[in-house]
């Protein structure tokens, strides 16, 4: 959870929308990841949430290959430069968090997901539900030992 100066704790939901923020924002610039989160911090009363900044720093080390498993899942033809901003960094969010965080089950990071697609794309919740949802899928296809 997060601390606010208001010392009311933001919810899981609310903590990853600080790190779409912060993806989203990033991904229109090339300044270090340290800068992107000093400059949108004054966005989020209390500062940015050490959940958001965490997800977001993991994100960023494990960018490449994120990336190669959403193109994975993409139509032939397809590169992630065809996919919008908001939904790239959504995607890049629930990849990782279904990839590489044991405490999220997959269910609600792929919920999580398609909630912030529908608040902040426009009507590309079906894309990142249907991404997601193969993404899934592939998994639960795999050995348990050859999914992280």
């Amino acid at each position: 959870m997060c601390e606010e100066k208001t010392q009311k704790n933001l919810t899981r939901s609310e903590a990853r929308e600080q790190a779409f923020m912060l993806l989203f924002s990033k991904s229109f610039d090339d300044e270090p990841l340290e800068a992107t989160i000093e400059d949108n911090s004054e966005l989020f009363v209390g500062g940015v949430c050490g959940y958001a900044q965490a997800v977001v720093t993991g994100i960023e080390a494990k960018q490449d290959e994120i990336d190669a498993e959403i193109s994975k899942f993409l139509k032939p033809g397809w590169t992630l430069s065809r996919i919008s901003r908001p939904s790239l960094a959504i995607l890049r969010l629930a990849f990782y968090e279904i990839k590489y965080l044991d405490n999220v089950p997959n269910k609600v990071s792929v919920n999580e997901a398609v909630e912030l697609a529908k608040k902040y794309t426009i009507d590309e919740y079906r894309f990142v539900n249907g991404i997601l949802g193969s993404y899934i899928r592939s998994l639960d296809k795999q050995p348990a030992e050859a999914r992280g």
